[in-house]
């Protein structure tokens, strides 16, 4: 029984040593890239805190507010995610890229090292963005912390580092574009929303965000997709290529689902729009139901109990 223990532990060496002997060396300079433990340990700890930890902690306390954080910290993303969007176009999609096959320039041109600067900083911008469920706990708002919420936020983080330890660049950083697009609009919309009521009225595109979501998921997949159909290209990793298709798909399925109950069977609407709809009429009302802003005609602040997702 050792000695089969030796050898799987031994083997279990040999396929780590493995993955990261692959690794491009142009990342490992940078922070927590030079192998996955920490980024593990990180992640782990997350899932320890948002699932087991900060609930107990907070079950006997009171919410905290937050409402000053929170406006410092979307629009500090805000202004983080349009330098990645930069920061991407600069380095190939508006010069070298073709939008198509798009391999990984593994020199140590500026450009290239650029890519692979950006690419680091998107994964890292993850890592930030665990955040997003820590207020949902300090705040107790415990109906936000959803079983897609947590796959996302530590799902997400954990394949990326995988993704720019061995391809950072090339067409599989199309996702991360348009990721980093998205979040834009949507840390400037919860931003507007943990200020409080007055800001209300800028606040009437809420119900397009979800739709917005979606799109991004039919873009990176339909990205992805034209691997497929060519009859050569230079990709290095296919299989990254497969992992972001396989991610689109099933995100826009949860997501769609998500749309689905919340605005379709108004499950997660304001009482007085369910009642509406109901009896035929409105079944929202300039998205006035929305996570971190005013909630209905409750006029709450730092957020209330129905949920608009993240991606």
């Amino acid at each position: 029984m050792l000695r089969q223990l030796q050898e799987l532990g031994s083997h279990a060496v040999d396929i780590y040593d493995f993955l990261l002997a692959g690794a491009d060396p142009r990342i490992q300079k940078y922070p927590l890239m030079q192998n996955p433990i920490a980024m593990s340990a990180i992640l782990l700890c997350y899932l320890f805190f948002v699932m087991y930890l900060g609930p107990r902690m907070m079950a006997n306390r009171k919410p905290f507010q937050l409402k000053e954080a929170m406006i410092v910290y979307n629009f500090s993303l805000v202004a983080l995610s349009i330098l990645i969007v930069y920061e991407f176009l600069m380095s190939g999609w508006t010069s070298t890229y073709t939008w198509r096959c798009d391999p990984v320039d593994t020199s140590d041109s500026p450009e290239a090292l650029r890519m692979v600067r950006v690419a680091w900083l998107f994964w890292f911008s993850k890592i930030i963005e665990l955040m997003d469920t820590l207020f949902f706990v300090l705040r107790k708002k415990d109906g936000q912390v959803t079983f897609l919420h947590i796959f996302h936020h530590s799902f997400m983080p954990w394949t990326w580092w995988w993704g720019i330890v061995y391809a950072p660049g090339g067409m599989g950083s199309f996702h991360a574009m348009v990721n980093s697009s998205v979040h834009i609009i949507m840390y400037f919309y919860y931003g507007l929303a943990a200020a409080g009521p007055r800001f209300q009225k800028f606040l009437w595109w809420k119900k397009y965000m979800t739709a917005i979501q979606l799109t991004q998921f039919v873009l990176v997949s339909l990205h992805a997709t034209q691997y497929y159909f060519m009859d050569s290209c230079d990709y290095q990793f296919p299989m990254i290529l497969h992992l972001i298709w396989m991610y689109g798909t099933f995100f826009f399925v949860l997501f769609s689902n998500f749309w689905i109950q919340a605005y379709v069977k108004g499950k997660r609407l304001p009482k007085q729009d369910v009642k509406q709809s109901m009896n035929g009429t409105a079944v929202h009302a300039n998205g006035k139901h929305h996570e971190n802003g005013i909630s209905g005609s409750n006029r709450q602040e730092n957020g209330s109990s129905h949920k608009m997702k993240k991606a």
